[in-house]
């Protein structure tokens, strides 16, 4: 009977082992459940992203507006007919 014991108490703490320290233990369970939060995380703000580029490609194949204010935020651009200010900060 001691010798069961003996046999069933070495397996249990193999058994251990292997849970606390060995390949997929739970150790490393928890640093892969924090990297897919953080890979959750991402892909959010990755979604969000692609949301609104959808957006405004939608825009601006849908209407002349969104091109034009486009144009005229990022390249400068004035339409016949208007005058365009410059505004200089003072050099204080």
């Amino acid at each position: 009977m001691k010798w069961v014991m003996t046999i069933l108490f070495t397996l249990f703490g193999l058994l251990q082992y292997r849970l606390w320290f060995g390949k997929n233990s739970i150790p490393d369970f928890m640093i892969l459940k924090n990297e897919v939060a953080l890979q959750v995380t991402h892909n959010a703000n990755l979604r969000q992203r692609n949301n609104l580029l959808k957006a405004d490609i939608h825009d601006l194949k849908i209407g002349l507006d969104a091109a034009e204010e486009r144009a005229r935020n990022e390249l400068g651009l004035i339409k016949q007919g208007e005058t365009f200010y410059r505004i200089l900060p003072s050099q204080e």
